[in-house]
């Protein structure tokens, strides 16, 4: 007996059932019967000889019903040149229902096989709406190779795209693949051209970010606007007050790994959890349950699914990367907030989310503000690390694509403490030539520095940077602030701005005071406060989510910025902005408020 194997590399098993959906056995033919018992049983050669036979011994709509069989099941041994022939013989004014799309299916998958690639189209364009959904997978999917084999590998990529939603388990993971590939055949400019043609909720948008994040590349992001404030007191039905957008959720799991490497991690952002629940007063807070998300994936998956079987209505967490990505991939019963953003380009499905602190974010966000400020060219100097690496090509992506130059760029390392040669490479262009070194030259008109590194070495470059007579402002993402009020070490980097979570220097509605709370719970304050902060809004966002995802205008006043949801499921942190004064971090003059920026 011939195995089950269908040559092409996609979805097999899951083409060869979509197959025969549908397929009804002529009635009263106790050989057809037997035929279709055969063929569910992988008896397929036998089958296929026994439906040819058939057709034989038949005349009119019964001969071409067994005929399309025969050639359904050829197809499925893999042997599309006996399909073919199978079909030949085939009237198709006989053929009812489903049939002749049926037929066109098994056509065009010979028109490919023989490089006929507009052929196939032609069979393949049946309106949308006359597809039955059995044969919808098998639809798109022909559909998709026959727009690659005819060298529109967007028109491919997108017809995946849009097959990805149908798709589970590894036929899904295999198509994503495929997706991947498609759009990897293409240049990096095609790839940013079309991008930026495209609407921001265009489905096809993750994957080619996804592609070109595979080569280094960042795209420029679109940085959302929203107006509205969520939670404003509104009447409700009893002539009482409620808050718009509010949906009570009554049981909460929260899965992090509470063991290993990342276990201080977790344990600050459940300590802001749990502060932001203790104080919440709106009377409908939720039974809480902690999981355990251990160290693998697969940990992580089967903590969702014990919080599942305990009664959760919405699960917070997984932390990991890698865990993110593996849960999106499964089917999931119970909405979910996960705590970062998985690296393999996964979107959340349908209400659920991802939240995450992203270097990426704070990158882009710098560039905006310079920009905003009129400064037009920039130098970046940043530390040779990765999340500095995500920041500093989201900086230069953002910052080219509204028209900044970047003058120059350089990496220092840790444990390096002479920078001079990154100075010389980076910001020299950006400072008047005309003047000494060392005697306070200033910098040309509209031009900055960004910079992305922790608090050590930027109170090395700094006074390394006026040395050499460079005075440009300096911009920074968060991980230049350790967090901690500490004067004497942080007066190097007097006038530096970055951009930061909100809560760390003025009070949110609604949050716990942080000078207040950092006395009892350490983790309020230090590095710790940025993760802190991120807890309290994990606990915050969850009975507004279907609000946010269903209006984009709106906005959730965070700890952690103002915080707005895409059409992806995407949260976005719109951050706050500070400036260090007296070797003290303080807001920045109307930069506390982004979403006025225009």
């Amino acid at each position: 007996m011939r195995s089950i194997k269908y040559l092409v590399p996609l979805l097999t098993l899951l083409l060869a059932a979509c197959a025969t959906t549908d397929v009804a056995v002529r009635s009263g033919t106790s050989a057809g019967n037997h035929a279709e018992q055969l063929a569910s049983d992988g008896e397929l050669d036998a089958a296929a000889q026994e439906f040819l036979a058939l057709a034989d011994g038949s005349n009119g709509a019964d001969s071409a019903h067994y005929r399309l069989r025969a050639a359904e099941v050829l197809r499925e041994t893999g042997d599309l040149d006996a399909a073919a022939q199978a079909i030949e013989a085939i009237r198709r004014k006989r053929l009812s229902g489903d049939e002749p799309l049926r037929l066109d299916l098994i056509d065009a998958e010979v028109a490919l096989k023989r490089g006929d690639a507009q052929r196939a189209s032609a069979l393949l364009a049946a309106s949308e709406e006359s597809i039955p959904p059995g044969l919808r997978v098998r639809v798109l999917e022909l559909r998709a190779r026959a727009a690659a084999a005819s060298g529109d590998r967007f028109a491919a990529a997108r017809i995946r795209a849009q097959l990805d939603s149908e798709l589970g388990g590894h036929d899904r993971d295999t198509n994503r693949e495929q997706i991947i590939e498609t759009l990897g055949a293409l240049d990096d400019a095609s790839l940013k051209a079309r991008a930026g043609s495209l609407r921001p909720d265009d489905s096809l948008l993750p994957w080619i970010e996804q592609a070109l994040r595979l080569r280094g590349q960042t795209l420029p992001r679109e940085v959302p606007r929203p107006q509205r404030p969520v939670g404003t007191l509104i009447p409700d039905s009893s002539n009482g007050m409620q808050r718009e957008g509010f949906n009570e959720v009554r049981q909460v799991a929260v899965i992090l790994p509470l063991s290993g490497q990342v276990a201080g991690v977790s344990q600050s952002i459940l300590d802001g959890f749990f502060a932001a629940y203790f104080s919440d007063d709106s009377g409908a807070r939720p039974l809480l349950r902690t999981y355990d998300a251990g160290k693998t994936p697969q940990d992580a998956i089967a903590a969702y699914q014990q919080a599942v079987a305990d009664g959760a209505g919405f699960v917070v967490g997984p932390l990991l990367r890698e865990a993110v990505g593996e849960l999106f991939r499964q089917s999931l019963p119970v909405r979910v907030l996960a705590l970062n953003h998985p690296d393999t380009g996964e979107v959340p499905p349908a209400g659920s989310a991802e939240f995450g602190l992203l270097p990426d974010a704070e990158g882009a966000q710098a560039a905006e503000r310079m920009l905003d400020l009129g400064i037009l060219q920039a130098a970046i100097i940043a530390a040779d690390t990765d999340w500095a690496e995500r920041a500093t090509r989201a900086f230069r992506a953002q910052f080219e694509a509204r028209g900044g130059t970047i003058s120059g760029e350089a990496r220092v390392r840790e444990g390096e403490f002479n920078y001079r040669t990154a100075i010389l490479q980076a910001a020299q262009k950006i400072a008047d030539v005309s003047a000494p070194e060392g005697t306070g030259r200033i910098a040309q008109p509209g031009t900055g520095i960004f910079i992305s590194m922790r608090p050590q070495q930027a109170r090395l470059l700094l006074p390394q940077l006026k040395l050499g007579g460079i005075n440009a402002p300096v911009f920074a993402t968060s991980h230049v602030n350790s967090g901690e009020v500490n004067p004497s070490l942080d007066r190097d980097l007097d006038g530096v701005e970055f951009c930061d979570a909100t809560w760390l220097f003025s009070p949110v509605p609604g949050r716990p005071d942080r000078n207040e709370i950092s006395r009892d719970l350490s983790s309020a304050s230090g590095l710790g406060a940025r993760l802190f902060a991120f807890g309290m809004d994990a606990y915050a966002l969850l009975p507004f989510m279907d609000w946010l995802l269903a209006h984009p205008d709106t906005y959730l006043d965070g700890a952690s910025g103002q915080l707005a949801v895409d059409s992806f499921g995407r949260i976005h942190r719109l951050l706050a902005w500070a400036r260090f004064s007296d070797g003290v971090a303080r807001p920045s003059q109307g930069a506390l408020s982004p979403l006025t920026v225009p």
